[in-house]
């Protein structure tokens, strides 16, 4: 399957950014307290001067008028406590593709494209979810061409709430069962050439993304590297995972989240 080239934003953040940490695929909901508490914590305590959450923060966004109560609130809360002191930006992913303008403004965040160079600690970083460049799942790409469409969101959340959260809850039941039955080393990973392309294209050498949760470091070529997002459960995986990855003036490092 071809791809065709993106449009590539740009967030120019030189000598106003200093430290600015990664991370994504939270996959918060009402069954990841644990997860949202972690999030909390490093959110308080971090000395970065911004978090870039690329991509599906939520196991599932609906719409943004969940936003006023049950978990959807608390977390609402914690990224608008977040903002007040630090950079945020959301870059939607597979699962919260449906964030709105309202749920952006009401937590102070950055909204990213997805691709968005940014330029910040003396270096540019292509940043994208990374499941536009999965091009072996045809199935995915022809779904997300499908939901990605304006028609198809305005029918969507044009259903009543709890219509959707039950759609919502079908689908992720779909998916954890298709998941039980694979094996993850099989699912589609991002395509080589693709991403080499997006990065020749976008004049950067390196890409930071998650999704497939399946945190590494792999060069594409002599110039060419992506690094990949770690996804978090501090709720049921054993060891709980959390990781962060972190951009200074002295390149990338992997940490785990700040707490007090």
């Amino acid at each position: 399957m071809s791809l065709a080239l993106p449009r590539f934003s740009e967030l120019s953040m030189e000598g106003v950014w200093s430290t600015v940490d990664f991370l994504s695929d939270l996959h918060l909901d009402a069954d990841h307290p644990a997860t949202l508490a972690a999030l909390a914590s490093h959110l308080r305590h971090t000395p970065a001067d911004a978090v870039l959450i690329l991509g599906d923060l939520f196991e599932a966004w609906v719409g943004d008028d969940a936003r006023h109560a049950g978990w959807e609130r608390r977390i609402v809360d914690v990224l608008q406590q977040a903002s007040s002191r630090i950079a945020v930006g959301f870059m939607a992913g597979n699962r919260d593709f449906l964030v709105g303008a309202a749920l952006v403004r009401d937590c102070g965040l950055i909204a990213l494209a997805d691709p968005t160079v940014l330029q910040a600690c003396g270096r540019r970083v292509l940043l994208s979810h990374g499941d536009a460049l999965c091009l072996e799942d045809l199935a995915y790409q022809r779904f997300r061409q499908e939901v990605r469409q304006d028609a198809w969101r305005e029918r969507f959340l044009a259903r009543p709430l709890a219509e959707r959260r039950a759609l919502a809850a079908q689908m992720r039941a779909a998916s954890r069962a298709r998941q039980a039955a694979g094996q993850p080393e099989t699912w589609a990973d991002l395509d080589d050439a693709a991403t080499v392309q997006w990065l020749h294209e976008a004049g950067v050498d390196c890409l930071v993304h998650g999704h497939t949760h399946r945190p590494g470091e792999h060069l594409l070529s002599p110039r060419h590297r992506r690094l990949v997002l770690s996804d978090w459960d501090c709720d049921h995986a054993q060891p709980p995972r959390a990781e962060v990855l972190r951009l200074s003036a002295t390149g990338f490092r992997r940490l785990p989240p700040d707490h007090a």
